[in-house]
């Protein structure tokens, strides 16, 4: 009996006892490895862009600097420049992308890494051991990573080291890091409202516009190429925000009939439901103890040099900020393509445990936006399911605090 009370001990500190944290974690990530091995082993890889990633590439190396002039057999390059240079690096290495087992063993390190740099960011955000445990139990997001090739994956793992160097007080790196991100992948551009109020409440105005100008700049030098040869066709090809996505790749709002997904009426509601959701979190959550906006706003601009907020910038508000401000972007995108379930999959579990829900509830909207994304082709019922979830869970999180 005292041995069984031993073994029952040790295994709630492994779950609870942050001392125990890295044990947990380092385990979970060594199951997962072994998993990902099984995947990429056992289970047919699926063709969908890395092809034209290959093919977009090869026309860049021949000289190719005009955005208007790179396609491919899925489409046009719609991605900023650095995809571009990381595609050029796998398309070297991988025996000019024929090698898809090499690229995979890439992807599978890649997947790995966003599972640790994710454990790190609850760690220092302080979430219980246990949540850690469903970081590796996304059937889509393994999917994402090693058998698709997605190169969202990049500006993922980017702006997971952004978020952990944000949440270590070291702000240069972690914009450098957003802004590789940026260069991968526009929807970056979803954390900036979150990283604006993190920026301004804890260093001030001047240091928030700083930041900008870093962020901007490292955007013209890494596209520098492009932007000397044709810069209209690199900002529209790149940073495109009026594409419109086809209906029938949408895993959202399917529920809404194709006429109005395509509508301009649509966009211009999910634009607004998407700034008014931004606003009411930052008047009402993301500054309420500092005395609200106003307050907020007085003090960094009568002390443009001073930190804007009452009470220091932790850790863990930086990752519910950043990661809130995520969620909202895609509860109201116009379109989600199944490849989009990385930008906040492995952000759900610190989210739901963010909530005052019951752990019932957490695991219910968990398992519902899971659902969502293994759906194919999406449904009425899945894209209802999955707006229901992601609304729920954003609601739990809005009256948190």
């Amino acid at each position: 009996m005292t041995t069984l009370h031993l073994q029952a001990d040790r295994i709630r500190s492994l779950f609870l006892d942050t001392r125990y944290f890295w044990i947990l974690a380092l385990l979970v990530v060594a199951s997962d490895a072994i998993l990902v091995s099984l995947i990429v082993h056992f289970v047919p890889y699926t063709e969908i862009d890395w092809e034209t990633y290959m093919i977009q590439v090869e026309t860049y190396i021949k000289g190719q600097r005009d955005y208007s002039q790179i396609s491919g057999p899925t489409g046009p390059l719609v991605y900023p420049a650095g995809h571009v240079y990381i595609h050029q690096f796998l398309h070297f290495i991988c025996d000019f992308g024929k090698n898809i087992k090499l690229a995979q063993y890439i992807y599978s390190g890649l997947y790995l890494l966003s599972i640790m740099l994710s454990c790190a960011i609850y760690r220092q955000a302080g979430t219980s051991n246990w949540v850690v445990l469903l970081l590796p139990l996304s059937k889509r997001l393994h999917s994402i990573y090693v058998l698709r090739l997605f190169n969202d994956c990049w500006s993922v793992v980017a702006m997971q080291a952004a978020v952990l160097a944000y949440q270590l007080g070291k702000d240069d790196i972690g914009t450098l890091f957003f802004s590789a991100a940026l260069s991968v992948k526009m929807s970056i551009i979803l954390y900036l409202p979150g990283l604006l109020v993190i920026l301004f409440k804890k260093r001030g105005f001047l240091y928030t516009i700083q930041k900008l100008l870093v962020i901007f700049a490292t955007q013209v030098l890494i596209a520098f190429p492009f932007i000397r040869d044709n810069w209209r066709e690199y900002v529209q090809g790149a940073f495109n925000l009026s594409r419109v996505f086809l209906y029938k790749w949408t895993v959202n709002w399917r529920m809404v009939s194709e006429e109005t997904f395509l509508s301009p009426q649509w966009k211009r509601a999910l634009l607004l439901g998407h700034v008014c959701t931004l606003i009411a979190f930052g008047w009402n959550r993301w500054c309420k103890r500092d005395g609200g906006v106003p307050q907020v706003l007085l003090r960094g601009l009568r002390r443009p040099t001073l930190p804007a907020s009452l009470i220091s910038v932790t850790a863990e508000s930086i990752a519910a900020i950043l990661f809130t401000s995520n969620l909202i972007g895609v509860l109201f995108a116009r379109s989600l393509h199944y490849q989009f379930y990385c930008w906040y999959a492995q952000q759900l579990p610190f989210l739901t445990w963010k909530t005052r829900y019951p752990l019932v509830v957490k695991l219910a909207l968990l398992v519902g936006v899971e659902y969502a994304w293994n759906i194919f082709p999406s449904t009425s019922a899945s894209s209802a399911i999955l707006f229901i979830s992601n609304s729920l869970l954003l609601a739990g999180l809005y009256v948190s605090e």
